[in-house]
């Protein structure tokens, strides 16, 4: 809330520009607000447009007598005396919701499939709901199949948090009317290998597993490790794949005074089921990490710890890694430095605010500066997201063998590496979903309820590197690569509260299904 000088208006209010700045944390007030006519590509949000009425244009009220159009108008340009227009939502409590948000008649969503048929970034063709071009039809040589990430919402937390729900009618929020909304859903989409976050344990073993298992999916399940009791599933067709091994990933470490959260992840490796062919492995992850905003050192690691089991379980003989899937609700916003470590390969987190990391924290807590190396030694992972094998150095027998006390000195020294700030995994992921809109570069959004709406979910998949010489990694052989055919259309904030948001009637989680088809080249 504003500290102080506003001024009413209505049911809105007016406010000193200094104040605003304020609020912003001395923060460049363009790179912190999205404008409606005015999204910027940087990576956003630190403030989400749930701050203003939806149909808020740039300020009419100024003591300043400066002009402003609306088509040139920066924030920039506004003096330290002038007014700002608030929507009353950010004035009004907690009970109050604001009048963009109240509810509407409700309608359903319409999303379409993008059929992207040219794999170069630069020349994508996105066609929108039309036929598959040539090159995307099947033949021998090709496995198709497609991926479902979704969190279906776990009851007990939508109760534990009511308070993000006030839009919704009541009925829509019972688990009785959710379940067959959700199962609907997937039935509908039908896709061959599904990851699913917050999945309640009670809720999996009663409706959810014999529900998937009748229409020919085998199930995985993960329990968070903590009280709460949900988890990840990764479910996939019978008919297209078989299951080659389970790795469920505990990020809570009793030793580990930073992972003292309960979060998990799952990491299965399935065999495409492709008689005439050989094929190699798919590497299928699915998680969901840590929400806490500040403190994106705990959600580092736990990716971190995921990158690793995935390398472990992704690793082939020959010393080439199989293809990867890589699933799940992240609580990171796209351009935030953890959503670019992901797609890079790469993070120097030196000076890094732990706030800054998932680019969600809005206030100006979570400042404290990550520490160099993020995890203890003890925690057995590299700064290059893979599990440390510790080697003990030979030893000639001699007549004075060394001591225990010695051994384990030796053993530190081999083990030892150079303290960094640099982190890098050896995969080249892909992002299924570009996160704005290439015409209006407003930003689509995977979640939307009262206090946010923006993209914390996302589908990564290993392509091929066009060139990886003198990069981190290079030693690394290169990736199985997927080629993306098409994806599932996600929506605007303004698109989602035409139908007062989510959930609603016909949606019901607090999250999109995110939907993917691939291709692997045999």
């Amino acid at each position: 809330m504003l500290p102080h000088h506003q001024k009413s208006l209505g049911r809105d209010w007016t406010t000193p520009w200094e104040n605003l700045q304020k609020c912003c944390w001395n923060r460049h007030i363009s790179s912190c607000m999205r404008w409606p006519g005015h999204y910027s590509r940087a990576p956003y949000p630190y403030f989400s447009s749930r701050h203003f009425s939806l149909n808020w244009r740039p300020p009419c009220l100024f003591e300043s007598r400066t002009q402003f159009q609306y088509w040139n108008w920066r924030p920039d340009n506004l003096s330290q005396t002038s007014l700002i227009h608030l929507s009353s939502y950010i004035m009004n409590s907690e009970g109050d919701e604001p009048s963009s948000k109240r509810r509407k008649h409700q309608g359903t969503i319409t999303r379409h499939w993008e059929y992207i048929c040219n794999h170069n970034k630069e020349k994508t063709k996105i066609l929108g709901d039309k036929n598959v071009d040539p090159i995307c039809e099947d033949s021998e040589n090709k496995f198709d199949f497609s991926v479902m990430s979704y969190n279906i919402l776990s009851q007990d937390l939508l109760e534990d948090n009511s308070h993000l729900y006030r839009h919704c009618r009541r009925p829509v929020l019972h688990w009785s009317f959710r379940f067959p909304n959700i199962l609907k859903e997937i039935k509908h989409f039908d896709a061959d290998v599904l990851c699913l976050q917050e999945v309640q344990e009670d809720h999996y073993g009663a409706e959810i597993r014999p529900s998937l298992e009748s229409l020919g999916y085998h199930c995985e399940y993960k329990m968070r490790t903590g009280r709460k009791p949900d988890g990840c599933a990764i479910c996939f067709k019978h008919s297209k794949f078989s299951l080659l091994s389970v790795n469920p990933v505990e990020f809570y470490r009793p030793d580990v005074p930073l992972l003292d959260r309960d979060n998990v992840g799952l990491v299965l490796l399935l065999q495409p089921k492709i008689p005439s062919a050989a094929s190699p492995a798919i590497c299928v992850a699915n998680t969901h990490l840590l929400y806490n905003p500040r403190r994106g050192d705990i959600k580092l690691t736990q990716l971190a710890m995921l990158l690793a089991e995935i390398s472990s379980v992704a690793h082939q003989k020959d010393g080439s890694f199989c293809p990867i899937v890589m699933c799940g609700d992240f609580n990171s916003v796209p351009g935030s430095p953890l959503y670019s470590f992901i797609k890079e390969g790469k993070l120097n987190y030196e000076g890094l605010p732990i706030g800054k990391v998932s680019g969600q924290e809005q206030s100006s807590r979570g400042q404290r500066i990550l520490s160099i190396p993020i995890w203890p030694p003890n925690l057995g992972i590299s700064q290059n997201c893979v599990y440390e094998v510790q080697q003990v150095p030979k030893v000639e027998k001699t007549d004075s063998d060394l001591t225990q006390t010695e051994l384990d000195k030796t053993e530190a020294l081999v083990t030892a590496e150079k303290v960094s700030s640099n982190l890098q995994h050896h995969f080249s992921l892909s992002s299924v979903y570009s996160h704005y809109f290439p015409d209006t570069g407003i930003p689509e959004v995977t979640t939307c309820h009262s206090r946010s709406a923006i993209t914390v979910d996302y589908i990564f998949y290993s392509a091929e590197k066009e060139d990886v010489s003198g990069q981190p990694g290079a030693e690394v052989a290169l990736v199985g690569g997927l080629k993306l055919l098409a994806r599932l259309s996600l929506l605007t904030e303004q698109d989602l509260w035409t139908v007062n948001g989510l959930p609603n009637e016909n949606n019901s989680s607090d999250h999109l299904p995110l939907l993917a088809k691939f291709r692997l080249e045999l």
